[in-house]
Order: structure tokens, then C-alpha cells, then sequence
């Protein structure tokens, strides 16, 4: 069973795809916000932009930026959380795949790796993750990344990844940071914080 599952598992029991979606609509029904990652995306990039949810989960944010007039494709390594996100949208494109090893044939203007995507990632597929991510991003297109850096910011069993790690697998897979955030509303990175909002875009071969 994989990292993810345990923890999914353990938080939603054997229906999480449908505790995860119903978590998030009870979260809208009470009129919090939950498109802090789609109005991130639209101060970067105007529709209609082509957009890859890499680790889609049950496609929230996939299908917020598609109502905001993006081209939309989601993936995602779980079929249970999957199915939550066709039944939800069923007219967007939904890919299972393995982020360390997927690849859809084509590029993007942004790609997008948001809900703690890379700290859930098995040990070691971070390197293989990010190279497959670069190989998504078209040429002026950007990676976004949001993830926890510590235990307050993570699914409770999920070991924090440290960003300098996520960092060195971007450069090595011709990735460089052009922003970096403490939030989804783009407040400043503090001395120590708890969870970071990147931008990463390909780095020019002349540079």
C-alpha cells in the first residue's frame, strides 16, 4: 500500500475519495474559500491557458479552473480519488498515472502540483517526479508547486520533504525558481515556514 493510501485510509476509511470531495463541499457550504490555488494561477495566466493538475486528486481545483475558461487535463495515481473527479466533471480529460513515470505526449503553459503532491511521494520518486514534470512544461510555460514543510502543514503520517530538496530536483531537471510564497494569497516567505508556493520556469539554454 502506498504512502498516500495509508494516510488517505486512515483519514477516510475504505470511501476516502468520496470523505475527501464531501470535506471540501462542507468547507464551501460554511463560505470558506477553497480556490486559493485557481486565483494564484489566473495572476499568471489568462484563459485560455492549457493546464496540467499533476496530482489531481478529486479534481477541485481542476474543475474551478476549467469554470474559469482554462483547458484542463488532471492526473492522478489513484483511481478511487479518480473516479470522485469524473463523476464531478465529467467532461474533462482525467489520466491514471504514476507522476515519477507518466507521460501524456504533450506540454502545457502551466503545470500545477498542488495538496501536498510531492511530500506524499514514495521514497525516492522525487527526482524522477520533477524530470517528468519538466517534460510537461512547454517552452515559457511554468510549474507551480504547493506543499507543507512541516508536521502542522502535512497529512498526519506524511514525512515533511525539505525545500531545498524539492529545489534541487527542479535544477537538475533544467527547472529554475522565478517565485516563492508562504501562501496561495502570495503572502512573503517567512524565516521559517510551514508551507511554500513555488514558481518554477525551464531555464534558458544561454543563461
Amino acid at each position: 500500500m502506498s504512502r498516500w493510501e495509508q494516510i488517505a485510509r486512515a483519514a477516510g476509511g475504505d470511501d476516502y475519495g468520496r470523505w475527501y470531495a464531501e470535506r471540501f463541499h462542507q468547507m464551501t457550504e460554511r463560505g470558506e474559500d477553497v480556490h486559493g490555488e485557481a486565483r494564484f494561477l489566473a495572476r499568471l495566466v489568462e484563459p485560455p491557458a492549457s493546464v496540467l493538475d499533476a496530482g489531481c486528486g478529486t479534481g477541485r481545483i481542476a474543475s474551478r479552473l476549467a469554470d474559469l475558461g482554462h483547458e484542463v487535463v488532471g492526473l492522478d495515481v489513484d483511481p478511487v480519488m479518480l473516479e470522485e473527479a469524473r463523476l464531478s466533471a465529467p467532461a474533462l480529460t482525467w489520466h491514471l498515472a504514476d507522476l515519477a513515470a507518466f507521460d501524456l505526449g504533450r506540454t502545457f503553459d502551466v503545470v500545477l502540483v498542488a495538496g501536498n503532491t510531492l511530500p506524499l511521494l514514495e521514497d525516492g520518486a522525487l527526482g524522477r517526479a520533477c524530470t517528468r514534470l519538466a517534460a510537461h512544461v512547454a517552452p515559457g510555460g511554468l510549474l507551480v508547486c504547493g506543499f507543507g514543510l512541516d508536521a502542522a502543514h502535512l497529512p498526519e503520517g506524511c514525512p515533511p520533504t525539505p525545500y531545498a530538496e524539492v529545489d534541487a530536483a527542479m535544477s537538475a531537471a533544467g527547472l529554475g525558481e522565478v517565485e516563492r510564497w508562504s501562501s496561495w494569497d502570495r503572502d512573503p516567505v517567512e524565516a521559517d515556514p510551514g508551507y511554500v508556493v513555488t514558481v518554477h520556469e525551464a531555464r534558458r539554454h544561454d543563461a
